[in-house]
């Protein structure tokens, strides 16, 4: 590589990050401060709960249809235009409207852009730095920064203009992340002189048990990410505080990506009994959630996001870029994603709604706590299965 392409190289590697600050940053004020403004202009959290359920149900076609897409284009960067661009359109129609039958029907549409996003940003990270001596963490945790430090400007923000203006700081960010999106590489897959196979994908049976035992983990996960707003405030915080929430839940991300970028062992067995240790920290956070007394206590309880979410996050992308041939990356992410964002969105949105309104916003944390211990006995599970067959098979890291 000559200077010249290496000067190239460089300066889109720094475009990605900026692209994962506002991207990452947009959507933390979304998904902080959106609850609020729902129940400024009258609706119910049991709708609320509904309307979040609804948008991921659109996510089980969205994920696979733009992965499959992706690796058929082989343009990740045009891909995620087209998910911005829609983002925006679907968030100002929310946003002009309060009627809840249209905001939701708005909503499906967000949510057909807006699930697969992050997923395929990872793709594209993951092929950029495919070769390289770069790694994914480096490159993710400019997202966490992103989240903290722009949800925690926009509390004090809403605290002055109201919560009715979220529009404008939104859209001014979407605004700024849909620019840094035409800089970025073009983050084209492998070609591959084979068909795709996607039975080969799904067809591995710990990536398929590793699904479903994250599913169980991401329910509660974002059951926490829709009412935390509502349950801070019916415990009196106002906006400045749900901002320091989501600040110090993603700020401490940035450690732990650098740590694991260093140290993690690349290959499944490994990842797996990490993700034990990770299920545990998940009880303890939502037992410590269920029995807080009031909002300063949430804002300390949600640093354990870093090494909760901010661990499985980290090893369920590159678990599944181990398993999924490269020739599908982007189609696998999507499915990642489709179980921690689609499904489980699906689930808490119902669930979490229905015991935030009915029983009491604690019950959605010791359900949390129910689910997380679940998760626990499966991964554990997991890892016998995959040491006892190492012993018959020599361990693969993409055929178990």
């Amino acid at each position: 590589m000559n200077e010249i392409e290496g000067k190239k190289a460089r300066m889109s590697f720094h475009f990605i990050k900026a692209f994962n600050f506002f991207s990452y940053g947009t959507i933390a004020v979304y998904s902080t401060f959106f609850a609020l403004y729902l129940q400024s202009i009258g609706i119910s959290p049991l709708k609320i709960g509904a309307l979040m359920a609804g948008g991921p149900i659109v996510s089980l076609i969205a994920n696979p249809l733009w992965g499959y897409i992706s690796d058929r284009t082989r343009n990740i960067r045009l891909i995620l235009i087209l998910m911005l661009t829609g983002n925006l359109v679907a968030m100002q129609l929310v946003f002009l409207s309060d009627s809840y039958t249209f905001i939701f029907g708005c909503m499906l549409l967000f949510f057909f852009f807006q699930m697969p996003l992050f997923s395929q940003s990872n793709s594209l990270i993951l092929n950029s730095i495919e070769g390289t001596r770069h790694k994914f963490g480096a490159f993710r945790l400019w997202g966490s920064c992103g989240w903290a430090i722009l949800a925690l400007i926009t509390g004090p923000i809403l605290g002055q203009i109201g919560i009715s203006r979220l529009w404008i700081v939104y859209t001014i960010m979407m605004l700024v992340a849909i620019a840094f999106a035409f800089t970025l590489p073009r983050g084209s897959s492998p070609k591959t002189s084979q068909g795709v196979n996607y039975r080969q994908m799904l067809g591995n049976r710990v990536f398929l048990v590793f699904l479903v035992i994250g599913l169980l983990l991401s329910i509660p996960n974002s059951m926490n990410t829709t009412f935390i707003g509502l349950y801070m405030a019916e415990l009196g915080g106002h906006t400045d505080l749900v901002g320091w929430s989501a600040f110090l839940s993603s700020i401490f991300e940035i450690p732990v990506f650098l740590l694991l970028d260093r140290y993690l062992s690349k290959n499944t067995r490994t990842m797996v009994s990490c993700l034990i240790l990770v299920s545990v920290l998940y009880a303890l956070r939502w037992f410590l959630m269920a029995g807080a007394g009031d909002a300063q206590q949430i804002i300390f309880i949600q640093a354990l996001h870093c090494l909760t979410f901010g661990a499985f996050y980290y090893i369920g992308t590159q678990l599944t870029a181990l398993i999924v041939p490269s020739e599908l990356r982007a189609s696998g992410q999507a499915v990642y994603a489709l179980t921690w964002g689609g499904l489980s969105g699906i689930a808490s949105g119902f669930l979490g709604g229905y015991l935030f309104q009915q029983v009491g916003p604690s019950s959605i944390y010791w359900a949390g706590t129910g689910m997380a211990l679940i998760g626990l006995i499966g991964f554990t599970l997991l890892y016998v299965y995959m040491k006892t067959t190492a012993d018959n098979k020599p361990e693969q890291n993409v055929s178990v």
